[in-house]
């Protein structure tokens, strides 16, 4: 299986997909990066590991579909020629949502991680701090992860894998975020080894 990540972070969990990448535990072949500014910090991930990487900044005069159209295009350059190769999105910290063409092209083929378990604290507004505040402020007893397929909707897409933490009283948002990312860190990379073993058989 070969994945292109598409982040819009400091690319956290993808530096953990790659350093299974290189220690071997995860087998798939990363071709590379889209991001969408040039300051972004997974980019130095990216050049650290020596991928490519492409920069799709959005445009005040486009609308979704237009963007992911160039979007696409960028995909499709990292992948190279491998037509027949089975090919993944991975959505690392992607900050927009997709455009019903896009997801269309895509069908079943963009794996994303939600800082909590769906469906709760999922959809449009929730994500990012934005999810670990909504989730301190009911004082919820547990948070976690949901590794989820994209489809039309906003966090709505077949669930591959969750996962659980604690939350304690004397919790804070970094806390809570920091116990997320370390569950986003360990399991993304088992779930796209999984994929590419073909334990998880994608609709």
């Amino acid at each position: 299986m070969k994945f292109v990540v598409l982040s819009s972070s400091r690319g956290t969990t993808f530096q953990a997909v790659l350093d299974r990448i290189a220690e071997g535990s995860l087998t798939a072949t990363c071709k590379g990066l889209v991001t969408d500014r040039p300051d972004r910090g997974c980019i130095e991930k990216a050049k650290r590991a020596g991928l490519p990487y492409s920069v799709v900044e959005t445009r005040e005069d486009e609308d979704r579909e237009m963007y992911d159209k160039r979007l696409q295009k960028a995909i499709f350059e990292l992948f190279g020629q491998d037509e027949d190769e089975p090919k993944v999105l991975a959505a690392l910290g992607w900050m927009f949502i997709f455009s019903p063409w896009f997801i269309q092209q895509w069908k079943s083929r963009i794996v994303n991680v939600h800082p909590a378990l769906l469906p709760r604290y999922g959809g449009k507004g929730m994500y990012g701090s934005h999810v670990h505040e909504a989730v301190l402020a009911a004082a919820e007893k547990e948070s976690g992860i949901t590794i989820h397929l994209v489809d039309e909707g906003v966090d709505t897409g077949t669930i591959l894998e969750q996962k659980n933490c604690s939350i304690n009283p004397g919790d804070t948002l970094e806390t809570l975020q920091e116990k997320v990312q370390e569950l986003e860190k360990r399991w993304y990379p088992k779930v796209l080894q999984r994929i590419e073993n073909g334990e998880l058989i994608l609709p």
